[in-house]
């Protein structure tokens, strides 16, 4: 028998020196609907390396 997962990903942005991240109200907010939380992909980085940006991976079943 074959799981089926759907997959989706939602941008965060990273803590900063002037505000903060919303990642984990993110992740709250999209467990609560069913959705299990995966990994975190940087996919924006400053001149120094820093991320500025990434991608919250989330599946549920299908």
């Amino acid at each position: 028998m074959f799981k089926i997962y759907k997959c989706i990903y939602v941008e965060s942005k990273a803590a900063g020196y002037f505000s903060s991240g919303k990642h984990r109200e993110l992740i709250d907010e999209y467990c609560k609907e069913g959705w299990r939380f995966i990994t975190a992909i940087p996919t924006v980085f400053n001149i120094l390396g820093v991320i500025k940006q990434y991608d919250l991976v989330f599946e549920k079943k299908v």
